[in-house]
This record gives structure tokens, C-alpha cells and sequence, in this order.
């Protein structure tokens, strides 16, 4: 028998090299749409000596007749994904670059600091929020950094986000656009001041949020390390706050708050050595009703945390130095002193509106050159329009990235949709922005609801217990999707019942 099977085997042989291979067309038709070369032959050429190093594609081309126009977003902050959100997928097909895929819930974010909410709860993917990113064969998510934009060629420079020394190739590719929208938010201001970047912390992303975390409970367990001196432990657990908006003054009241109700009870050896000092060059909440300003003074000096009115001159690796001299020792830095224009908005070869954003018209159209929009906190009214600059808050991020959905959609529906094809199209109803109010919690189940239009109008003005139970449900109703509502709805339920989780991970 042995003499059959080893028949059977050559016969089997003989057929599979006879039958030709076939490559799987599914793939070539993704891969195709990145490249510049025509397609390839299915059929597997015979085996050469030394082997070709892989084709690598140069980008996404201009869109072909029969495909949908496509628009390009930088950013996923509030202006990009409501955008992305509101972006007829029927009309579009939508392309986003960032180096980020998800959306940050900033309003949330100085929670997860403390343990009070878990980070995944402040995190929204960008597949959850546009899933046709995920789904549709001509949209796509783009881990990677826009580098640079010509406008004359609808093209847009990115280079791959990388984790390490070794980029992944190709590391550079381009993106042709037909409709182009910069939401490319802004970055903290340090104001020229040493030793900022390189030792503070600031609260804009969720890695910031995790780094203040592990500081924090790091210092927490080597100020209980025997041998410690009292100067040391003093250093250690003092967290200094620079920059009285409301991210600096939630973040001290939750820190506070933690410090109170966590602190106290499971680092009682050295309790009474933690404190936080918040600095501000002038008034807390300085766009808050004086009612509330004091009011909020008041509640944050109960707390515990320490008010210091001063200018930071520089900044060290273990102190600050105030304008007055005065040394700060600290263990915990956090930075929030406002935000403005990134070097990569100030490169763009865009007109620019005062204080360096991208200048925009009154449809949040970048004037003079074609298909580009910018909205967010990178983008300001030009002075041709007569308006002010809005101030970098999220409310105005998210009625631009609506606003300028609606418009695209108009414009898709009515075949301005392609590079080049809205020249002719009649702009109605320009962008207005009103101002819903303003809110900030102060930690101990108090904050404050400022409902006022503008800084010296007319408005409802709410502290305490009422206005936190309003804040916590305004928000939540906020939070984009249902999932992460159930999220944060279980964290808040959880903190209460058995306190903050005080794990370094």
C-alpha cells in the first residue's frame, strides 16, 4: 500500500502546481484607492531571487466621477466630531486626521483626576460618533498629524503618528480634499515662562488627567516613606494650581473635595500636611457675576485651598517664583492658564484673525481661498466682519461644528459639493453665536449656574446644592452618547456609596 499513497501524493502535486493562484480582489479594491499606480495584474508572477520591498501608497487622490466629495476634518475636539456628526453621509464621505480617536468630555475631565470618574467614561471614539468612518468604503480615520495644507491643490500634509523612535512607512502621505475643515483647537499658553512645559501639568487631554493621578498618589505614598522629613512632606503634598478660569478653580474644588472626604480618612499619617494653593494674577472666575465670584472665594477658602493673587516669574523643578519673589514650593504642578493658536495654526499659509487664529468670514469661511472652513477654538472672526473673537469654550465649538454640518449639507444637496464648486453658491444665513451661560462645580456638592448672556447683562445667577444638582445634570445630559451617560451615572453612584477609587495604576 505504500507504493499507492506515495501515487496519491505526486497526483495531488502535479494539480496544485497547474492551478493557477489568485489574489483576493477585495483587497486589491481597498488598496488601490491609496495608490497612484495602475492596478496590478491578479495573477502571482513567478518567485524571483532576491524579494521587492512592498509598494507603498502616496495617499488618498482627488475624488473620481461617481464618487461622493469628499470632506476633510482636522481635529477631534467638540467643533470636529459635531461636525462629523452632522455631516450628511450620503452626500459625503468623510475623512478625519488626528492624533487622537476619541473626543474629550472636558467639562468632566478635572473628575477623573481624583478617582471621582474613570477615564473611559470621559472618552467618546470617533467610530462611535461618525460610524460611517467605520463602515463606508470611502471614509477614514487617520491616526496621524496634518504637517502642512496648499490650498491651491486641495491637499493636505500628514505624517503618521508614531510610538517610538522608528516611524511607521510610510510616514508621510497627502490628502486631496474637497472640502476642507480646520478643527484644530488650540494648545495651553505659557506665556514665554521657563520650565512651564518641562514641569507642569496641564488638564487639556486624558493622559494629562492620568499623569496627575499617578503624581498625586505617588506623592501621597512616599510622603509616608519612614525617613521623610517634615520640610519634604510638606513639598510633596502641596498641589499648586496656577490660573483661576474655571478648569483651574473645578480642579482645586475636586482636589479639595478629595482631600476631605479620601485623603483624610486613608493617608491619616500625613493628613495634615496636604494642601492646595490656587494663583491667579487677578479675580477668579473673572466672567462669573460678582455674586458668584465671591461666593465661590468664599466656599474654595472653606475648603482649604489657599488664594494667592501673584504673577508666576518662572518655574523650577521643586518651586515657582512669583514676580514678588516669593517661593512656592510643590509637589503637584498643574498649568491652566487659558489656551491659544498652535505653531501648526500659526504655519498655515491661511490669513490669520487677531491673536493668530485662522481668520474666518461670517459662514466660517476662510476668505479668499476656496473650500477651506475653520471653526473651534483655532478659528476667529476676521476684522473685515466687524465681530469679536468668541472665547475658546466649548459651547461655541459645538454650535460652529453644527452650524457649518448644516451649511455643507446645503451645499452637497445643491452641487457646490466638489473642489471649486461652491463659487457660484448664495450664502444665506451667516453663523450667530449666543451665549448659553456659564457653569463650574466647587466640590462638596456646590457650584455655580451663571445664566447671563454677557458679563454685564441680565440673568439668572444660582450657588449651592441647587445649582450643583443642575451642573451634574446638565452635563450628563450632555455626555455624547448612552453608553458613556451610564458610565459617568455609575461612577457619580459608586464614588457616593463607597468613595473615590485611590488605585495608582
Amino acid at each position: 500500500m505504500a507504493w499507492f499513497r506515495s501515487l496519491i501524493q505526486v497526483s495531488a502535486t502535479a494539480r496544485s502546481a497547474t492551478k493557477p493562484r489568485i489574489s483576493d480582489p477585495f483587497s486589491y479594491t481597498l488598496l488601490s484607492r491609496f495608490s497612484s499606480e495602475p492596478a496590478p495584474i491578479h495573477e502571482t508572477p513567478a518567485p524571483s531571487p532576491a524579494p521587492q520591498p512592498p509598494t507603498q501608497y502616496s495617499g488618498l487622490g482627488p475624488t473620481k466621477p461617481g464618487e461622493k466629495p469628499r470632506v476633510v476634518v482636522l481635529g477631534t475636539g467638540w467643533a470636529g466630531c459635531r461636525l462629523m456628526k452632522g455631516l450628511d453621509t450620503n452626500i459625503y464621505d468623510v475623512v478625519c486626521v488626528s492624533p487622537r480617536n476619541h473626543m474629550v468630555f472636558t467639562p468632566l475631565l478635572a473628575s477623573t483626576c481624583v478617582g471621582t470618574l474613570e477615564f473611559r467614561s470621559v472618552a467618546e471614539p470617533i467610530g462611535r460618533i461618525q460610524p460611517a468612518i467605520s463602515r463606508e468604503p470611502g471614509s477614514y480615520f487617520f491616526l496621524s498629524n496634518c504637517v502642512g495644507l496648499d490650498p491651491d491643490k486641495h491637499l493636505v500634509q500628514c505624517e503618521t503618528v508614531t510610538d517610538g523612535a522608528e516611524p511607521l512607512k510610510p510616514w508621510k502621505f497627502e490628502i486631496s480634499y474637497d472640502k476642507l475643515v480646520i478643527a484644530l483647537g488650540a494648545k495651553p499658553t505659557t506665556f514665554g515662562i521657563q520650565g512651564v512645559e518641562e514641569h507642569a501639568i496641564f488638564l487639556r487631554e486624558v493622559y494629562h488627567a492620568q499623569e496627575i493621578r499617578r503624581k498625586l498618589l505617588l506623592n501621597l505614598m512616599l510622603s509616608d516613606v519612614p525617613g521623610v522629613s517634615e520640610e519634604e512632606k510638606s513639598r510633596l503634598l502641596h498641589c499648586v494650581v496656577v490660573g483661576g478660569g474655571p478648569t483651574g478653580v473645578e480642579f482645586s474644588g475636586e482636589l479639595s473635595d478629595f482631600i476631605q472626604r479620601d485623603v483624610r480618612q486613608r493617608y491619616s499619617h500625613v493628613k495634615n500636611y496636604i494642601h492646595v494653593t490656587l494663583i491667579e494674577a487677578n479675580e477668579i472666575l473673572s466672567s462669573f457675576d460678582d455674586r458668584l465670584r465671591h461666593y465661590a472665594t468664599k466656599q474654595l477658602t472653606k475648603s482649604g485651598v489657599r488664594l494667592v493673587r501673584g504673577i508666576v516669574k518662572d518655574v523650577k523643578a521643586q518651586k515657582i517664583i512669583l514676580n514678588d519673589g516669593t517661593e512656592v514650593p510643590y509637589g503637584l504642578l498643574v498649568w491652566s492658564t487659558g489656551v491659544g493658536p498652535s505653531p501648526l495654526v500659526n504655519s498655515l499659509p491661511l490669513p490669520k484673525a487677531p491673536g493668530g487664529r485662522v481668520g474666518v468670514d461670517e459662514w466660517l469661511q476662510v476668505p479668499s481661498v476656496q473650500d477651506v472652513y475653520s471653526i473651534g477654538d483655532c478659528s476667529g472672526f476676521v476684522e473685515s466682519t466687524g465681530k469679536p473673537t468668541l472665547p475658546a469654550l466649548a459651547q461655541v465649538a459645538e454650535r460652529q461644528g453644527k452650524y457649518l454640518a448644516n451649511l455643507l449639507n446645503k451645499i452637497g444637496k445643491a452641487g457646490g459639493g466638489r473642489a471649486n464648486g461652491a463659487k457660484e453658491y448664495k450664502y444665506e444665513d451667516p453663523f450667530v453665536y449666543k451665549h448659553l451661560g456659564s457653569m463650574a462645580t466647587l466640590g462638596r456638592y456646590k457650584a455655580l449656574v451663571d445664566l447671563r448672556q454677557s458679563k454685564d447683562g441680565k440673568g439668572l445667577a444660582l450657588a449651592g446644592f441647587t445649582s450643583w444638582f443642575i451642573w451634574r445634570s446638565a452635563y450628563l445630559t450632555r455626555v455624547l452618547s448612552w453608553r458613556n451617560r451610564f458610565y459617568v451615572a455609575i461612577n457619580w453612584a459608586t464614588t457616593f456609596v463607597f468613595g473615590r477609587d485611590i488605585t495608582r495604576i
